[in-house]
């Protein structure tokens, strides 16, 4: 990777584009969550058509992230924003889990129209903000301020 003139650029690239598609499918399901966007389309069905997808995305994203890792590995290991983004993106796992464990089972409630609960709003919001201040840093990671030593 180091040694490529265009493979570094590429596999960013790719990177940054994968992570929008997940991130652009996330912000839609977690509009519906929040009871904004969406509201015509029954909870599940927009999860059944775009659910497949964001996984695509996050896939390729975690291929290529760790390809970008391993081709600099120094880079990363100094670096604070690289680790509060690995946070992040843990936290934001752990929201779409709880999710999953508590409001999802009752869509069949709210699905057709019934405005969300409050937790499904809730997880809708700290969905979109973990995963945006997730991406915000590692933007930041180029920007290495402040090295960990």
């Amino acid at each position: 990777m180091r040694e490529s003139i265009y493979g570094y650029t590429a596999l960013l690239s790719l990177h940054v584009l994968s992570m929008c598609l997940f991130f652009g499918l996330v912000l839609m399901m977690d509009l519906r969550l929040m009871g904004i966007g969406n509201m015509r389309t029954p909870f599940s069905q927009l999860q059944r058509r775009l659910f497949p997808w964001q996984m695509l995305g996050m896939v390729v994203s975690a291929v290529t992230g760790a390809i970008l890792i391993y081709g600099q590995p120094s880079r990363f290991y100094t670096n604070i924003f690289f680790y509060v983004k690995m946070v992040m993106m843990f936290v934001a796992a752990i929201n779409a889990l709880a999710f999953h464990q508590s409001s999802y089972h009752t869509v069949g409630r709210w699905d057709a129209g019934g405005a969300p609960p409050a937790s499904a709003k809730l997880s809708g919001v700290l969905s979109i903000a973990l995963w945006r201040a997730s991406s915000s840093r590692g933007r930041l990671i180029a920007y290495n301020w402040f090295a960990v030593r």
